[in-house]
């Protein structure tokens, strides 16, 4: 059954709004809206009746704090209130607000626009998530295109793309760069990171599959699938409305060969300069190179990768990143 809130401050109105669903919904009468974000962190509503003119916070306070929110910002917010002028009509839309009924209401509409509504909703989100897998699914088919180019790396992408979660996932348990961590959206930053080595398309194919190892001339020309990544990400965005997904994409492709003391590529950043993101990618992306057989190498065991890591700890990887990674691996053995 659908949960709604209904805010208001008259009890009145509450029982009037609460025995007019109660048939339909699972209703909660919130006398203000303090309370209604007090239950807000217990149960989330499929839509919200609010109340304009209320003491403390009033109605117009309550959906600006509701829509500044991303945990609640999606809520499908209807005003219900006994203010009935336009200007104030108006101003509920521009808030946010889906709709907006005067008091008294009628019992037949009140429950036809919730229902129009939360199935708008419904429809809206299956829609989004539709989006969201085609987007998902054509950056695969990308990242695939690249990782076929190149016949030594193998699965790389898709085995960095793993170790990036297991590890972001680390450093939120051991509350490092949290703040940061917690404005991203993982359903975009993690398939994001699939095109990091995106700039590796322009790269020939000679020296991309060179068996054996490169020669200076040959690695500079490597070191540029950095920047041909980000000019690739950027020629995309100017084509599409995406902001998130290519932010993170190009952060990626740009930044996860930078070093902590600041002897990396392309721009030779050091420190905190260097992106959160392209921190965390430099200790997937090393671990997982080390480990795996190249024609001009063999395969590191695990142990030694880790005895690597740590060595590199505050020369090629930020110190925190890379004991949360030799966390991860010591928590894994026990």
């Amino acid at each position: 059954m659908k949960k709604i809130f209904i805010v208001d401050d008259s009890d009145t109105n509450l029982m009037a709004a609460k025995l007019a669903l109660v048939d339909v919904y699972k209703t909660y009468a919130l006398p203000s809206a303090n309370r209604m974000f007090s239950l807000l962190k217990k149960i989330m509503p499929d839509l919200i009746l609010l109340d304009i003119d209320m003491p403390e916070m009033n109605g117009y306070e309550a959906i600006k704090a509701l829509k500044s929110d991303p945990l609640y910002k999606e809520i499908p917010v209807i005003f219900l209130t006994a203010k009935s002028d336009e200007a104030s009509e108006l101003h509920g839309f521009e808030l946010g607000a889906l709709d907006y009924m005067s008091k008294p209401f009628s019992k037949p509409i009140l429950i036809r626009r919730i229902e129009t509504h939360i199935e708008t909703d419904k429809l809206i989100k299956q829609g989004q998530n539709a989006l969201q897998e085609l987007h998902n699914a054509t950056i695969s088919v990308i990242a695939n295109l690249v990782e076929s180019r190149d016949k030594i790396t193998g699965k790389h992408i898709e085995r960095t793309q793993a170790l990036l979660e297991i590890l972001i996932k680390e450093l939120i348990r051991m509350k490092l760069y949290t703040g940061e961590i917690s404005s991203w959206d993982m359903s975009i930053l993690l398939p994001s990171a699939q095109l990091h080595d995106v700039g590796k398309i322009v790269i020939s194919d000679v020296i991309l599959n060179k068996p054996a190892p490169l020669t200076q001339e040959e690695f500079d020309i490597i070191k540029t699938h950095a920047i041909e990544g980000e000019k690739i990400i950027d020629a995309i965005a100017e084509k599409t409305y995406d902001t998130g997904f290519l932010h993170h994409a190009k952060i990626f492709a740009g930044y996860h060969h930078e070093k902590w003391d600041g002897s990396g590529y392309p721009r030779g950043l050091s420190g905190e300069d260097i992106p959160l993101e392209g921190r965390i990618l430099a200790v997937a992306d090393v671990y997982d190179a080390l480990v795996c057989e190249r024609p001009y190498k063999k395969a590191f065991p695990h142990e030694q990768a880790l005895e690597i890591i740590k060595k590199d700890s505050g020369s090629h990887f930020d110190p925190k990143i890379a004991e949360a990674f030799l966390n991860v691996q010591l928590n894994h053995e026990k």
